[in-house]
């Protein structure tokens, strides 16, 4: 039997926070720029899915760069009922907590 966790939230100020607080808003964020270095909006993600236990999902597709190389884009959703039932619980308090 697999136990499902639920969602955790991250400290609202930390890099993790910038991007589920992106992602609780179902606002678009086109990208990021490597944080500290050597951190990717995917690891960032990756590390929400499984640390976090957030049902993030994940669409890449076939797109080109600016200087017209060929790439892949990748989209990073939560679906809505998910949206929803964090906002209910601690989300928004969490949510002013990540804005101020």
């Amino acid at each position: 039997m697999i136990r499902k966790l639920s969602p955790v939230f991250p400290g609202p100020r930390t890099a993790r926070g910038a991007v589920l607080a992106v992602l609780l808003s179902n606002a678009d964020q086109t990208g990021a720029e490597p944080l500290r270095g050597r951190v990717t909006l995917a690891a960032i993600v990756r590390t929400l899915k499984r640390k976090y236990h957030w049902p993030i999902e994940t669409a890449s597709f076939p797109s080109n760069s600016a200087d017209g190389r060929a790439t892949w884009a990748t989209v990073y959703t939560l679906p809505e009922d998910v949206i929803a039932v964090a906002l209910d619980g601690r989300g928004r308090d969490w949510l002013l907590a990540a804005s101020s």
